[in-house]
């Protein structure tokens, strides 16, 4: 069972240490979501695999209870906006790492316009400026659903709240040349 008090590790390790292949996938990975350590893409990856395993055997059974798992996991895929919900379990062992780091917190608030760039981005959700729904949510790995994208704000206790905080305009506050000037 384990100790309480010592959390299970949600990960697994890659294999081998040493594949120059993964490694350079892996740092790509990094840089383009801006991630703070490759622990990040493990665990993403250990929950692909977990979906992977999962939509094997429920392809080679045929009884009611795998019916009715299939139907439960591709709901659950469908709430996070990676399958649609009618889609076939094939899909699913198709699916990417990357599928799963667009539904991350991080990566919405940047595609949303919310914040610059992913170390931003990052910074606001750490720092408890970003709230999904009425919970401030402090995790910039939490994965949304589709019926939360919506829900994304800035807290109104934190001073980005305001429309005319400098570090929420800078992108917005470029003005754009008239026409005739360049």
């Amino acid at each position: 069972m384990g100790d309480p008090k010592l959390p299970k590790k949600k990960y697994r390790t890659p294999s081998h240490p040493w594949q120059k292949g993964r490694i350079e996938q892996e740092k790509e990975l990094l840089k383009e979501y801006g991630l703070k350590n490759k622990r990040e893409i493990w665990k993403i990856t250990s929950r692909l695999k977990n979906f992977h395993e999962k939509a094997k055997t429920l392809i080679a059974s045929r009884s009611t209870q795998a019916e009715k798992e299939r139907i439960q996991m591709m709901r659950k895929l469908a709430s996070y906006g990676i399958v649609e919900e009618s889609a076939a379990l094939d899909n699913v062992l198709g699916l990417t790492v990357r599928e799963f780091m667009d539904r991350r917190l991080q990566t919405l608030l940047v595609k949303l316009g919310m914040a610059n760039s992913m170390k931003q981005a990052r910074h606001f959700i750490v720092h408890r400026h970003i709230m999904v729904g009425e919970h401030v949510v402090t995790s910039p790995s939490y994965l949304v659903t589709k019926s939360e994208g919506a829900l994304i704000r800035f807290n109104p206790k934190s001073e980005l709240a305001k429309p005319d905080h400098p570090v929420r305009g800078v992108a917005a506050a470029v003005p754009e040349p008239a026409e005739g000037e360049q």
